[in-house]
């Protein structure tokens, strides 16, 4: 019963990530200055959609926060979350964090080395959320994730 428990949980997780209604649910909370809810651990990130270039918004877990004006955030999706790829077409972002007004800000995907250690320092500060949230992200990504290797992408994101 524990071996499947264990299996099925990544499984329904995935499924839960790639529920967009679920998902989108708390961009509204954002957009009515109820982003406190959330605390320090999400924020809400205005990005522009590279086809369309209408303002399109992503809300996503902090894996770091190595300085006031600066934010890490990791794509669960990998290279292929349409919110990754906006940023890297255009990384002009608008970034709110907590009941704050958003803030203008530019993103850049951190190289190789430096995600490693974002997702290591986020490992060593909420161990028990990644050991939760590590198997959903594998079955999402399709790949085993480790902190010293990550394929799950990184990206700063600096206000202005």
């Amino acid at each position: 019963m524990a071996g499947q428990r264990r299996s099925f949980l990544p499984s329904a997780g995935a499924r839960v990530l790639r529920s967009r209604r679920l998902m989108r649910a708390p961009i509204w909370l954002y957009k009515a200055r109820a982003g406190a809810l959330f605390g320090s651990r999400m924020l809400m990130l205005e990005h522009t959609g590279r086809k369309s270039g209408t303002p399109r918004y992503v809300v996503l877990e902090v894996v770091g926060h190595p300085s006031p004006d600066t934010y890490v955030v990791a794509s669960g999706f990998g290279r292929k979350a349409q919110w990754f790829r906006n940023v890297q077409a255009d990384p002009r972002v608008r970034v709110y964090v907590g009941g704050h007004p958003p803030q203008r800000g530019t993103a850049r995907v951190l190289p190789q080395d430096e995600a490693d250690r974002a997702l290591s320092a986020y490992v060593s500060r909420h161990r028990r959320a990644w050991e939760q949230m590590r198997p959903v992200l594998e079955e999402t990504l399709g790949v085993p994730i480790t902190e010293t290797d990550t394929p799950l992408p990184l990206v700063e994101l600096r206000l202005d």
